[in-house]
This record gives structure tokens, sequence and C-alpha cells, in this order.
């Protein structure tokens, strides 16, 4: 490769783009972290980023990686101590053998763990509960439970700060006070949330006539699984308190995490090996990897560029600008994940110093728009992963065909509730 070709900025954004298709459409098979680690060292290697900035990108995401471990935590111990299975017979005894009743019950889960406990809580938590709800009743059609915790995964992440980690990429230190946000996104969200929840059910309709078993023996939870329990509702407290006081959300979800593993492991007849080998690490080498493509597409100047371009649509127009960044960056994660996405679209707005409608616009489309296909978050990859654990699979285009139904007018109505409540 020629001295010239490696000085253009199309040298980094050509990696930086096969990158990312590769964690995509995963050739071959291989883990997506894989592809996103490969990228990062063929930047360097290439001399287009240098060891140190690359070194600054991997760090930038340590607040990622520890809350996603103490999320994997959780998730795991809760599996092993049997917490997700009491969970599943619970839940099948309140559907009384309706698929359609079992939709809504897990569909106002999703919502209450998103809103609470984070979008990528619900794909590591809460799908391999609903995988056991789903076995539990004997479900023909697993599909439309599973969807769920996709979709509201994303439809629901701008209900609270804590809702996505993106929101306070978004923000960063201009984060708005819990009783500012609230009247600005409450609305939004409620349209994200109903607009999802008709059109799933709708598009879910013929595989929810099903018949599902209402004959459920509920176990008996352990001592340890009462536990986890507690500990999955003290990481919710405790990440509420976080993002009151401002406080960035990774080192309390880690320590909460390994507070409960450690109180449940003196009453549990698992040891630490049966947790780390059933946790995907692989999650946090593909975080690690995408922080350092933003960062090389940062190097090229692209941020300073969009940002530009973004002051001049604002002067133009606020409205207009509100409207072609929420879309824009509602369809564009779906083309580089909604992580990288919301880390350059972070710095652009911070650099812009764009209205706040403008501001909310942006992080809806960034939030919601990867409703769209299977690579639009990390939570939807996250998702993925759970479900290939629980023997379930779907693929791109499935979720794209239904993901085009889906997202769109939740989308929509959500920048438009945004305009009403500005």
């Amino acid at each position: 490769m020629s001295a010239a070709l490696l000085a253009s900025p199309w040298a980094s954004w050509t990696i930086a783009g096969a990158a990312t298709a590769a964690v995509i459409v995963r050739p071959f098979d291989w883990p997506e972290f894989i592809w996103a680690v490969a990228g990062a060292v063929l930047l360097v290697l290439l001399g287009l980023l240098s060891a140190a900035d690359a070194l600054s990108g991997v760090g930038k995401g340590m607040d990622v990686y520890l809350f996603l471990t103490g999320m994997m935590l959780l998730s795991e111990l809760a599996r092993q101590e049997g917490l997700f299975d009491w969970l599943a017979a619970r839940a099948a005894r309140l559907a009384k053998g309706s698929a359609t009743r079992l939709f809504t019950l897990v569909f106002i889960v999703g919502t209450v763990v998103t809103a609470f406990l984070s979008n990528d809580a619900t794909a590591v938590v809460l799908t391999p509960a609903v995988a056991a709800v789903v076995k539990t009743v004997k479900a023909d059609k697993p599909l439309p439970f599973l969807f769920i915790c996709a979709l509201i995964a994303n439809a629901a992440s701008f209900v609270l700060p804590i809702s996505n980690p993106a929101n306070l990429v978004i923000y960063g230190s201009h984060m708005p006070p819990l009783l500012q946000w609230l009247p600005r996104y409450a609305l939004p969200s409620v349209a994200s949330i109903l607009a999802t929840y008709v059109v799933l059910r709708w598009s879910q309709g013929r595989d929810l006539q099903q018949e599902i078993s209402a004959e459920i023996e509920v176990p008996t939870l352990s001592v340890a699984g009462r536990m986890a329990a507690l500990g999955i509702v003290a990481t919710a407290i405790v990440l509420l308190a976080s993002s009151g006081f401002g406080i960035q959300l990774g080192l309390p979800t880690f320590l909460a995490g390994l507070g409960t593993a450690l109180l449940v492991l003196t009453r549990s007849e698992c040891g630490v090996a049966d947790i780390i080998k059933n946790i995907s690490w692989g999650v946090l080498p593909l975080v690690a990897g995408l922080f350092v493509l933003v960062e090389s597409l940062q190097q090229t100047g692209v941020t300073r560029e969009l940002s530009i371009l973004l002051q001049d649509l604002v002067h133009t127009s606020a409205t207009g600008a509100a409207w072609a960044s929420g879309v824009v960056l509602g369809v564009g994660c779906n083309l580089v994940n909604n992580l990288p996405a919301g880390l350059v679209a972070g710095r652009v707005v911070e650099l812009a110093h764009v209205p706040d409608p403008v501001r909310s616009a942006v992080l809806i489309g960034v939030d919601l728009g990867p409703n769209l296909s299977v690579t639009g978050s990390l939570a939807t990859i996250l998702w993925l992963t759970a479900l290939r654990r629980e023997g379930h699979s779907v693929s791109a285009w499935a979720f794209l065909k239904l993901g085009a139904l889906v997202m769109p007018p939740a989308l929509l109505l959500a920048i438009a509730a945004a305009f009403v409540s500005g």
C-alpha cells in the first residue's frame, strides 16, 4: 500500500468499515470480536493509528467493560441458581395458557428491566429468563417472545439516563438532572414503547395463536437464588443512585455484581470456575475493538467536519436539523453499530453546540434506530449471543424484515413527541 494512500483518511475509513461489516456478517461463523480486534490491529500495523492512540481508545471503554462484566456476572449467577427457571414458572402461571397474555407480560417486564437496569441488562439478564419461559410453557414458536428482549431493549432505552449507556455518551458532562430528563423524554418514551408493542404484536399475531401449557409446577427457589434476585434489585437501586449523583455506572455495576457473586457463592453448590467459564467474555474485546475503530475515525477529522455540517443545518432550520439528525442516525447506527455511532455523535453535538431539541433527536436516533438490524446496537449483539447459548438462532435477514416494520413508526413518533415535549 502506497504512502500516499496510507496518508489518506479513506484508508482508515475503509478498514473501519470493513471490520464493522465483518462484525455484522460474521464470515466463517467466527465470533464478532475477532473482526473488531483484527480491524483495530490492522490500523496500528499499517501506521494509520499509533499504538498510544489505540490504547487511549481502549481506555475510553473502561466504564463499558466494567458495566458489562457486572451485568454478565449477575446474569450467570441468576441462571445457575435457578432464578430464571423460577421466574419462568411464575410468568407461565400468570399467562394461564394464553400466548398473547404471556407476550404482554414479557413486554412489560422487558420495559421495566430496560428502564431501571439498562438495555444491555435486558439482553444479558432477561433473554435467558424468557428462553426458560418458552421452554417451560412448551411454546412451539418461541421467537415472538424472544424478539421482545431485543426490541424493547432499544425502544425503552431513553426512559431514564441509566436506561442506555449511550445516553451518557451523548450528553457527557452535561447530563440533565433526572427532574429535567423525565419531562423531556417521558412522552417520546411512551410513544416509542407503545408503537413497538403494537407493531410487534400485530406482526406476530399468527404465532401468538399457538397453544401454551397452563399446568406449570413452580420450583422452589433456593437461598442462593433469592440472594441472586436481591443482588439484581440492589444493582438497580445502585444504578439509580449513581445516575442521580452523576457517577459513571461501570464501577458501581461491577462492584454490585462482584458483591452479589461473593454472597451467592457462600450458599451455592457452584464454584467460581463454573461462573467464569460460562460468561461470554468475547463481548469485552468486541467493545474494545469498536472503541479503537472510532478513535481512528476521530483522528481523520471526521467529527470536526460533521460538527460544521450540523451547525450549518441548525442555522438553516433547527427543526430540520433535528429531524435529519434523528433519522440519519437511526438508519446509520445499523451500518456501524450504535456504540461507535454514539461516540461520534456525542462528540459532534458537543462541538456543534446544538440546541436541546436537536440533541434529543440525536439521542433518540442512536437509542431507537438499532431496532432495524441485528448489529444496530451492542444490546442486540448481546441478545444474539444469549440466544445461541439457549439453542435458538435468528438470521440477520429475518430480523431485518421485522425491524423494517417495527423501527420506523417508533422512531418518527418518538422524534415528533420530543418536539411536543420541547
